[in-house]
């Protein structure tokens, strides 16, 4: 594993990483099919493996994040409780990702409470610190004057 998906699992017992692992299935996707739209259920979440994925939310399909790392999380929305996906992602290229069950891996991660709550501690690290990325990238810096030292 690598990427975000690494720092996700790296809490989990070696059991319940393989477990939760096995629940894997391995989709393709072309240049410009969708994954899932924003508003539909989220069932899922996905680890890319090859490609990039741009998600974009809202009516004007503003750019929210750009997968490009194997090892990704993508869809993690399903996993803090959205009953719908907060964004679109359309692959910009050929993709490859796994799909992982959010409804088993909570099973998973219901029989093992201490790799449970590392999985969400880390959950919550990587959505904050990939919400502090987009923060930087997106804000537009109004030009001001340099400050002037008191005469």
């Amino acid at each position: 594993m690598y990427g975000e998906s690494e720092y996700l699992f790296r809490g989990l017992s070696d059991e319940t990483r393989k477990k939760i692992l096995e629940l894997g299935c391995e989709l393709s996707y072309g240049p410009g099919e969708c994954m899932f739209r924003e508003n539909e259920p989220a069932a899922n979440f996905y680890i890319l493996n090859q490609g990039r994925i741009r998600l974009n939310a809202g009516r004007r399909l503003l750019l929210a994040h750009v997968a490009s790392s194997v090892g990704d999380v993508i869809g993690w929305s399903s996993l803090v409780g959205n009953a719908t996906y907060t964004a679109s992602a359309e692959c910009m290229t050929d993709t490859r990702v796994t799909r992982i069950a959010k409804q088993e891996l909570d099973q998973i991660l219901a029989e093992d409470t201490r790799s449970g709550m590392n999985f969400f501690k880390d959950l919550a690290a990587m959505v904050g610190q990939r919400l502090v990325r987009t923060y930087l990238t997106s804000v537009a810096w109004d030009e001001e004057p340099p400050l002037r030292p008191a005469a």
